[in-house]
C-alpha cells in the first residue's frame, strides 16, 4: 500500500476547497486536492450567475473553467481519489483511498452539502451489514452474498475484489456507462427502495417489490459523509459545525463550504475555503513542520 505525506489536504474540489488549495500553496505548503473527476457538478450545471461580484452574467462552467485555469498556473496536485476513513496518529492524520494511505498535519474538509441516504433508515443499519467501504470491510463476508450500490464506477474496483472472496456479488449501479466486471458479479438493473431486516441487513427491497436475501449491502461512490470519514466530528444540523476560522472541534481539521451550512452560495464558499487555507497554513507552521512544495 502507497503512502504519500503532505502539508495539508483537501477534500473536495469545489469553489471551497480550490480557494484553500490556493491560499495555502501561496503560503508555501505542500497540498494535495483529493475530490470527484468533475469538480462540483452543480456549478458546472448552473447556466448563470448574477451575484459573483465583479463577473455579472457568467455561467458556472465558465467560473469553474477560471477557478481550474488558477489551480493548473500554481501547479497544485491533485487526484480523483475518494477518501473512505480518516485515523489520527501522534498528531498526524491518515486519509484512507482506495489502496492508499495519505498523511498529513492538517486536513480541510470541502465536500459539499450534506450526504443524502440512499436507502431508509441507512445510518441504522451502519455495521450491521451495511458499510461503505467494501475493500475495508470485505473480510467479513467472505463466502457470503452481497449487493454493491454503485453511484459511480468508482465502485467497480471494490466489486471485481468482493467478487474473489464472496459466494455472490450483486452489482445494481446507478449510473451509466458501466466499465470491466469481474465475470462473476451478477449486475441488477433496478432501483433500491428499502433494507430488510429488523436489527441487522437480510436483504433488499426494490422499487418494483421483488426481494433479494443478502448478507451484506455496500453503498459506494457517493459522497461520504464527514462523520462517518473521521469519529467524533462535531455537526450541526447535519452539516459541520465550525468557528470564524473555520475550525472544526477536531484540531488540525477545518471545513469551508456548503458542507458548513447555508447559504449554499460560490462566494461563501471562495471566502470560506480562503480562511480554511489560510488558517490551516497557520496551524501547520505552528506545529513546526513544514514540507516545502519546491
Amino acid at each position: 500500500m502507497e503512502q504519500s505525506l503532505y502539508d495539508i489536504v483537501i477534500l473536495g474540489c469545489g469553489p471551497a476547497g480550490l480557494s484553500a488549495a490556493v491560499n495555502a500553496r501561496i503560503r508555501n505548503k505542500r497540498v494535495i486536492i483529493v475530490g470527484a473527476a468533475l469538480c462540483s457538478p452543480p456549478l458546472h450545471k448552473a447556466q448563470l450567475i448574477n451575484n459573483y461580484l465583479g463577473l455579472p452574467g457568467i455561467t458556472g462552467q465558465e467560473l469553474l473553467d477560471s477557478f481550474m485555469d488558477h489551480v493548473d498556473k500554481m501547479n497544485l496536485e491533485r487526484t480523483s481519489m475518494k477518501a473512505d476513513s480518516i485515523m489520527e496518529e501522534n498528531g498526524w492524520f491518515k486519509i484512507l483511498a482506495g489502496e492508499e494511505i495519505i498523511t498529513t498535519r492538517s486536513i480541510i474538509i470541502a465536500t459539499g452539502i450534506p450526504y443524502k441516504e440512499t436507502l431508509p433508515a441507512e445510518e441504522s443499519y451502519l455495521g450491521k451489514g451495511l458499510g461503505y467501504c467494501a475493500t475495508c470491510d470485505g473480510p467479513l463476508y467472505r463466502g457470503k452474498d452481497i449487493i454493491i450500490i454503485a453511484h459511480s464506477s468508482e465502485a467497480e474496483h471494490e466489486a471485481n475484489f468482493m467478487a474473489e472472496i464472496c459466494h455472490k456479488v450483486y452489482y445494481l449501479p446507478l449510473y451509466k456507462g458501466i466499465g470491466v466486471l469481474d465475470q462473476r458479479v451478477e449486475i441488477i438493473y433496478n432501483k433500491p427502495a428499502k433494507i430488510l431486516g429488523q436489527e441487522y441487513v437480510e436483504g433488499l427491497v426494490f422499487k418494483d417489490n421483488q426481494r433479494l436475501e443478502l448478507d451484506g449491502i455496500f453503498i459506494l461512490g457517493g459522497e461520504t459523509s464527514p462523520e462517518r470519514l473521521i469519529s467524533g466530528l462535531e455537526l450541526d444540523d447535519k452539516h459541520i459545525k465550525v468557528n470564524r476560522q473555520q475550525e472544526t472541534n477536531i484540531p488540525g481539521i477545518f471545513a469551508a463550504g456548503d458542507c458548513t451550512g447555508a447559504p449554499y452560495q460560490v462566494a461563501k464558499s471562495v471566502g470560506e475555503g480562503q480562511v480554511a487555507g489560510l488558517n490551516a497554513a497557520r496551524y501547520v507552521s505552528e506545529k513546526n513542520f513544514v514540507l516545502s512544495h519546491r
